[in-house]
């Protein structure tokens, strides 16, 4: 009598469960997530582009048609040469394709300012094939997470209006840059040490502006990786080092290869020259959004206040808003700023993540300190570009959605840095395209955002109502004027100047842009220092 009881239980329950449907891999979702980025991109091939699109032409043709022993010294064009050998390398196996597609492409001579469509078309498409590097580190980054948590960071990084902005219109090579700072960031985050600390040393034979985090990395694997008393540790340390010098070797190594050891010397010292351009002033030409901004301008209120009072001092020129690459250090009541100062304050800057880096080595903080250590960089570094503030809000979409004070501070954060770079896009008919870009991203965070917290928010109320302020994705009343503030410097700059001054003080909007987008840096410097010394 129990068996067919105990039977139709068993039947019972069987019935009751349902297969749960099959997910399709992270690695499909994503092709499929970069696919649609790939066709927005293609559709901006005919855009406008600036002068890097000729510079990197041109490193195409000295890579193609000089020595490596010439890389570094040839100034045939003004666009020389000036970033680190391994990205050189790079250029030289692209240049194998161009002479194909087009040879005056990659002729060091005829090809100068050489603009044919198959040649845009090459290096449009260069820039998009690259960008898949990108795509495969946010790929290691989010592979674990839930399905919603890992499209909506895809959505941030892939579809970022400012990577758009900066690589498939103006023109640059960041994407897979950035791509490979996130392999080594996963690698870090997975416990894979030695990787992280491999990847990262080959993305600075890439790109040396990204040493900024190196003290970071550096403090971190001698914490974590090189641990486990005196002789575990110092092997390890040992084999990192190993990896490192390696790297390094066969980036810079070929040049000892090449002439006599004076030669070589003199090679190498081109080679950082290059590098490392001291000469060309504190500032770009047009101001980054960092705290140099509020120097200099201090400078000039306080150099104007003092001459009214008759005091002979030299009044500040136009040289910090000529719109040119020079030596623009000069200072009229404050102190000269050296290569040296800043350099010792952006070490300063970042000094609260090496001490926690040092005291607590953990890997669920690494993201958040290499963000913190690139922000630092931005805002206190010497002759710093716009473009920079990708290197640390690619890293922190990471993080985003950690909590909803994460969520807020990225969704400001973003909409500043992508409003920063719009000078770079100075034509009438690209102004719809950055335009739209912002604020379809704009509209992305704020559903993405209040989609994944108002789910928080449920769970939080059945338990604690005190918790539902807290957990809800809003825009408080600052954040609400500050961007009303942007949308009002933007506002001026397109349509009030014009009236008011026609052709005169045309550097005007873009020094309103750099003050006020530099105020909304600065709070988020800020805000990332305090979260750096507050979590654990």
């Amino acid at each position: 009598m129990n068996a067919p009881k105990n039977h139709h239980k068993q039947h019972q329950h069987q019935t009751h469960q349902i297969p749960k449907p099959k997910s399709n891999k992270p690695i499909t979702e994503i092709l499929w997530v970069s696919l649609v980025a790939t066709c927005i991109k293609l559709l901006l091939i005919p855009a406008y582009h600036s002068t890097d699109f000729e510079v990197h032409r041109n490193w195409l043709a000295i890579t193609h048609s000089l020595p490596l022993s010439q890389w570094y010294s040839d100034q045939t064009s003004p666009w020389t040469l000036d970033y680190p050998p391994f990205f050189a390398h790079f250029e030289h196996f692209l240049s194998f394709f161009a002479s194909l597609v087009d040879p005056i492409m990659v002729h060091l001579h005829l090809g100068l300012n050489y603009k044919s469509q198959p040649t845009i078309y090459f290096q449009r498409l260069t820039v998009i094939l690259s960008d898949f590097v990108l795509v495969f580190g946010i790929y290691r980054l989010t592979r674990n997470l839930g399905y919603k948590e890992r499209v909506l960071i895809w959505v941030l990084v892939i579809f970022s209006p400012g990577l758009v902005i900066v690589d498939h219109l103006h023109f640059q090579y960041n994407g897979f840059l950035l791509g490979m700072l996130l392999i080594s960031i996963s690698a870090l985050e997975e416990g894979k040490d030695l990787l992280g600390g491999f990847v990262f040393a080959v993305l600075l034979c890439f790109k040396h502006l990204f040493a900024v985090a190196a003290p970071v990395y550096f403090v971190y694997l001698l914490r974590h990786y090189c641990r486990g008393g005196f002789i575990r540790g110092f092997g390890r340390l040992v084999i990192m080092g190993s990896a490192v010098v390696a790297v390094f070797a066969a980036a810079y190594g070929p040049f000892l290869y090449h002439g006599q050891l004076l030669s070589t010397l003199l090679q190498i010292q081109q080679v950082f020259h290059r590098m490392f351009p001291f000469g060309r002033g504190l500032c770009h030409a047009y101001w980054a959004p960092n705290f140099w901004v509020f120097y200099i301008i201090l400078d000039k209120v306080l150099a104007f206040s003092v001459v009214k009072m008759g005091f002979s001092v030299q009044a500040p020129t136009a040289s910090f808003t000529g719109g040119l690459v020079g030596d623009s250090s000069p200072f009229a009541v404050l102190p000269r700023v050296t290569p040296m100062i800043t350099f010792s304050i952006v070490l300063l800057t970042i000094a609260p993540c090496l001490i926690k880096a040092w005291r607590d080595p953990q890997r669920r903080m690494i993201t958040r300190w290499i963000a913190y250590a690139y922000t630092c960089g931005f805002m206190f570094g010497w002759h710093v570009h716009e473009k920079a503030s990708l290197h640390f809000v690619i890293p922190l979409a990471i993080i985003a959605l950690k909590s909803v004070e994460d969520a807020k501070h990225y969704f400001y954060l973003s909409i500043v840095s992508c409003h920063s770079l719009f000078p770079l896009l100075f034509e009438a008919q690209e102004y719809p395209i950055k335009f739209l870009l912002l604020l379809l991203h704009a509209s992305l965070m704020w559903i993405g955002f209040s989609s994944h917290f108002a789910t928080t928010t449920r769970k939080a109320v059945e338990s604690e109502q005190t918790r539902y302020e807290k957990t809800r994705f809003v825009i408080g009343r600052f954040g609400k004027l500050y961007l009303l503030g942007l949308l009002a410097v933007e506002i001026y700059g397109q349509l009030v100047h014009p009236i008011l001054f026609t052709e005169r003080l045309p550097f005007l909007p873009l020094m309103l842009i750099s003050i006020y987008c530099a105020f909304g840096m600065m709070y988020s410097w800020i805000w990332q220092l305090r979260q750096i010394i507050k979590l654990h």
